[in-house]
């Protein structure tokens, strides 16, 4: 059985927004790129917001105004298809930036994204992203790099989504989560719950649990108190049936 995820229902994520604090700000990847005038500008216009489980970052249909990065926490991208069915496209944990795509061309977003657990937020302007798109060479590169990558992680997520495999499907899974140039954050050890990872992978708990220790048996990752440790990130990546 699938399991189901409730939304939270508080006030606007919008309204709770706040400065980022210098820690939080260190945690930003594309910062060090940008010379001393554009980073000042950019530190300037950054928000951050605390975001509960459940709360909606982003909503199919509605138009952009930020570009989103997860500075603590774990969020989720999906879409729900015609039939009414939920497509999840892959989690984003810590040092994940998302949505440059949608902010690129100013069009509503075409996929949901929401809090797993108590998130840090943080969201740039829109038009600050397009100023530092104008103006900044190390900007530009690192959205290019992004792009790149990000194509490769739908074509792997529509590939894990027609697996019927339930090892291979969380193999490949993680191996997404663990993905360097998107997700800085994460480093050797990715802080996720069994059901948090279940929620991405769209198996129950107790099937994921069983494949994780398939996975550790086999040498790929060690299961630690509050997390998973990769220990062989080309076996996730090259999992076969």
């Amino acid at each position: 059985m699938v399991p189901q995820f409730t939304p939270c229902q508080d006030p606007s994520l919008h309204q709770r927004r706040r400065q980022p604090s210098f820690v939080e700000l260190q945690s930003i990847p594309w910062l060090s790129l940008l010379s001393p005038g554009e980073r000042v500008r950019a530190e300037a216009e950054l928000v951050v917001a605390d975001a509960k489980s459940g709360d909606f970052i982003c909503r199919f249909g509605k138009p952009v105004t930020y570009w989103f990065g997860v500075v603590e926490g774990l969020l989720k991208m999906s879409a729900d298809n015609a039939q009414g069915m939920t497509m999840t496209f892959t989690g984003v944990p810590p040092g994940g930036w998302f949505g440059e795509g949608t902010a690129l061309k100013r069009e509503p977003y075409r996929y949901n994204i929401q809090a797993l657990r108590n998130s840090v937020v943080a969201g740039l302007p829109l038009d600050t992203f397009h100023w530092l798109l104008d103006h900044s060479i190390g900007f530009n590169r690192f959205v290019m790099n992004q792009l790149n990558e990000r194509l490769g992680q739908f074509i792997a997520a529509r590939e894990i989504d027609r697996m019927n495999n339930p090892d291979l499907r969380v193999a490949r899974s993680l191996a997404a989560l663990f993905n360097p140039v998107l997700y800085p954050g994460v480093g050797d050890i990715l802080r996720i719950t069994q059901q948090e990872l279940a929620y991405l992978v769209g198996l129950s708990r107790q099937r994921v649990n069983e494949a994780l220790n398939t996975l550790q048996v086999q040498a790929m990752i060690r299961i630690e108190y509050g997390g998973l440790r990769v220990l062989d990130l080309a076996a996730l990546r090259s999992s076969i049936q």
